[in-house]
């Protein structure tokens, strides 16, 4: 998926008045700014051709050090409803200016959540409630036979969520207990850790401070990594940095020649298929295997919504 804006025209039937001779109006379509790049994705599935969905941060984009251009201002200026994930994932979002209501999905979905990481779609389960909270944002915008049609589309999406969430547990259950572990360098995957067990070991955030791998840290991390059980290192991008390949030759791992989509959605990607490349890449990085069949049809399930 690419930075994008959906312009879809919706008819809506005018009011019958006296002046029936004269053809029905169209109405003005609503237009919905999504910031982050999974709520772009489950916002635009949702809406299909009810509303035009226009996203701010592209595949591959840093939502944490985004920053608000000229065209997304403009956007922003004439949108009806805004979403973003908030738990301050986008920094930015606090000079967002819109006449629209302006709804923080990750945390309307999770009200109860206290920790530190804002990547809360990495579990299936908060992805089916963000669709809830989009849906129920998005309804009041949308004529009757709309909000129908929007409420069919929610219970498809959350249904392909719950799937995605079991068939993730096939696969992490798969791997012996000594081999679910998670080495990252930031703390991006805790919701996937904790639902399924996994040991994330996000070096920068847990042996650093303020990122900097002093000496000390870097011997802590050498020894913490080699007695975790793993088998890769696993990387945000393709080449991975300066730190992580230091970290690799002191380690004696390897660096996952796949990376992890961490912050969004991959580019040409949905957010389901998203998540089932990044929980393959885990699985085979730990030396296990992934029932890719199955999660092609799941991509096929979300992508035929209609």
């Amino acid at each position: 998926m690419s930075a994008r804006i959906w312009h879809r025209a919706a008819l809506v039937g005018g009011v019958l008045t006296i002046f029936t001779a004269f053809p029905q109006a169209k109405a003005a379509q609503p237009t919905i700014v999504a910031v982050d790049g999974t709520l772009c994705d489950i916002a635009a599935t949702l809406a299909s051709s009810a509303a035009a969905v226009t996203c701010l941060i592209p595949p591959g984009g840093d939502p944490h050090g985004y920053r608000l251009k000229p065209s997304d201002r403009q956007a922003l200026s004439s949108a009806d409803l805004v979403l973003h994930i908030g738990f301050n994932l986008t920094p930015s979002v606090k000079k967002i200016n819109s006449p629209g209501r302006v709804v923080a999905v990750g945390e309307v979905a999770l009200p109860g959540y206290k920790g530190n990481d804002p990547h809360v779609w990495h579990d299936p389960a908060n992805s089916a409630a963000m669709v809830t909270v989009v849906a129920n944002s998005m309804a009041p915008l949308l004529s009757p036979p709309e909000q129908a049609a929007l409420g069919g589309r929610a219970a498809k999406a959350k249904a392909v969520f719950a799937a995605l969430g079991g068939w993730a547990g096939a696969q992490f259950s798969a791997l012996p207990s000594s081999r679910r572990v998670l080495v990252t360098d930031h703390q991006t995957y805790s919701h996937l850790a904790n639902r399924y067990g996994l040991n994330e070991i996000a070096m920068l955030d847990s042996y650093t401070t303020g990122g900097v791998l002093r000496p000390s840290s870097f011997q802590t991390i050498t020894a913490a990594v080699k007695a975790s059980g793993a088998r890769v290192i696993f990387t945000p991008s393709i080449p991975p940095n300066k730190t992580l390949r230091r970290i690799s030759r002191s380690t004696g791992l390897p660096i996952a020649k796949t990376p992890l989509y961490g912050e969004g959605v991959a580019a040409g990607e949905t957010a389901v298929s998203t998540a089932t490349l990044n929980i393959c890449t885990i699985t085979k990085g730990q030396g296990g295997s992934c029932d890719e069949s199955t999660a092609k049809q799941l991509a096929q399930r979300w992508a035929a919504i209609p």
